[in-house]
């Protein structure tokens, strides 16, 4: 006969065994001391993590005949060993993966009537519930609502959002959560010891992280990697029978990418292929490292479930890697691992991605400003722009003379001593519309709304008189080609800030009925949007 696989051999016969779930064992001890437990469960989470366990264990509970409540299941009395034997005939567990009609509902709902033979409960637990069909979800609504008191229902899905809300209204729910990587290894020790296997905490540590949370995945890897017990695991044994890579292959190629060698990269790439690891595995290698050190630079290093030295690790790459170029990275790799599909060069797509996460691609030419006020001209593929089109285009268009896009300055804090002059900017005012202009046509009319009223360090601030001046004016796009004018013509770079005054003149009725339509505000924002004027119906 062949022997029992660990993670069957090991699954927990009592609630003081289950990982990382004391939040739903709690709850389900306290109903059985003061017997309340509820005639349907649904049990939801990631695979493995515990929930066809949990499910008999209270199978176990509510028939054990125990005298001391607080010691139920007791692993003793004949209900408890039959369960364990898998031979207790009212405990039915459904796979709804293969019981997915409402006929199997139907004769379920039949024989639900009759009373338990051995125990005083007859609890069904049906796995994977989330496959029912439609119909099947309708046979057993009624049934869930009002079973007998002998039955009890325990759902268990992987799935929660397939399940339909009349079902999760009838039901006790239970959200099982992955198991944190130290609760993981400590099981696996402790198997280890209790199997007399020799293996290193690093090994086991190792096993832990590949199985991603899940108890039932990690003891399997552990199985599969124990083929000699007499042989000690080391954690280079481990690292070439799960086809992982070295930490150390890892981090110098992280190192590789800060320091933007694309050769050095490369060659670790490969190394790292040649030497055995699977492209994945050693792809979500890298990610898992991306994002810790992501973790340190936006929060914490202390939200990193790893060792002092590594959490040091962490903060001084993060130190050391922009922003910007880290989520670029964790981004290309990601994409890596989710389109690697094997192929002839398996490693392409992480040589891909580290290229990628080095380089950053090059902005993409746009028309001078001059050809961004004017509509394309028309050829066999292309189409005049429209003016959102335009506007959209000159907020990257390069200065007049033909020079590099235009990078906005980062704006200094509130309270410092001006970095140019407001009078000059007042006293040229006129001159600085003209220029924006040239860039976004719909500039001038809302900029006939604001006033200049002081410079706060490189903060140039605009008066207006109500918050639809402001929301338009503060759009980037508006705010770019403002500072782009100014710029262009008094070579420093302002920021632009819009602001309500109470003291600001709102727009004179008589002055707004002679302005002409095309500067109206209100029409430029929606001709800016696709829309067109009826000069005809503007003039009745």
């Amino acid at each position: 006969m062949p022997e029992q696989a660990l993670y069957l051999k090991w699954r927990p016969l009592a609630f003081d065994d289950v990982v990382g779930q004391e939040h739903i064992t709690r709850t389900l001890r306290n109903a059985l001391a003061r017997d309340r437990i509820r005639h349907a469960y649904l049990f939801s989470g990631p695979r493995g993590t515990g929930k066809t366990t949990m499910a008999r264990l209270l199978a176990k509970a509510v028939n054990c005949t125990h005298t001391n409540v607080a010691q139920r299941p007791c692993n003793a009395c004949p209900t408890c060993q039959a369960i364990n034997e898998n031979r207790f005939l009212d405990l039915l567990e459904i796979d709804a993966a293969s019981h997915t009609g409402v006929d199997d509902v139907r004769d379920l709902r039949d024989k639900i009537a009759f009373s338990p033979g051995e125990g005083s409960h007859k609890v069904y637990i049906i796995d994977e519930v989330h496959r029912f069909s439609g119909n099947a979800f309708d046979a057993l609504l009624k049934t869930l609502e009002e079973p007998p008191d002998h039955a009890i229902f325990v759902l268990a899905t992987t799935e929660i959002d397939k399940v339909p809300a009349t079902i999760k209204s009838r039901c006790l729910q239970f959200e099982f959560r992955r198991v944190s990587l130290h609760e993981v290894s400590a099981r696996l020790a402790y198997i280890a010891a209790n199997e007399s296997l020799d293996i290193d905490q690093a090994a086991l540590e190792l096993i832990a992280r590949q199985g991603t949370g899940s108890v039932r995945d990690s003891i399997s890897l552990l199985d599969q990697i124990v083929t000699d017990p007499d042989e000690r695991v080391t954690l280079e044994l481990t690292q070439r029978l799960l086809g992982t890579a070295d930490s150390l292959q890892v981090r110098e190629l992280v190192a590789a990418l800060v320091a933007e060698d694309l050769a050095r990269g490369i060659q670790l790439i490969n190394a790292a292929v040649d030497g055995g690891s699977a492209p994945r595995q050693f792809g979500g290698q890298i990610l898992s490292f991306l994002r810790n050190v992501m973790l340190a630079q936006t929060a914490s290093a202390t939200l990193i479930e790893a060792s002092e030295e590594e959490r040091r690790q962490y903060d001084e790459l993060a130190g050391q890697m922009p922003r910007s170029q880290l989520l670029r990275a964790i981004r290309a790799f990601n994409d890596a691992i989710n389109n690697s599909a094997g192929g002839w060069q398996p490693q392409l797509e992480l040589e891909l991605a580290f290229i990628e996460s080095v380089q950053q691609p090059p902005e993409p030419a746009l028309p001078a400003p001059a050809q961004a006020a004017q509509p394309a001209q028309a050829g066999p593929t292309s189409r005049p722009l429209s003016r959102s089109e335009q506007a959209r285009a000159a907020v990257q268009a390069p200065a007049a003379n033909g020079g590099p896009a235009y990078e906005r300055a980062p704006a200094s804090d509130p309270g410092a001593a001006p970095a140019f002059s407001a009078t000059v900017i007042h006293q040229n005012w006129t001159n600085i519309l003209s220029q924006a202009n040239r860039y976004d046509r719909n500039v001038g009319p809302l900029l006939h709304h604001a006033h200049v009223r002081h410079i706060e360090g490189n903060r140039l601030v605009l008066g207006v008189a109500s918050a639809f001046f402001q929301q338009r004016i503060a759009t980037p796009d508006k705010a770019r080609v403002i500072e782009q004018a100014i710029f262009d013509l008094h070579g420093v770079k302002l920021r632009i800030e819009a602001r309500v005054f109470a003291d600001v003149r709102p727009p004179d009725p008589a002055e707004a009925a002679q302005m002409p339509a095309a500067q109206d505000p209100l029409i430029a924002t929606a001709r800016s949007l696709g829309g067109v004027i009826d000069d005809a119906a503007s003039n009745r």
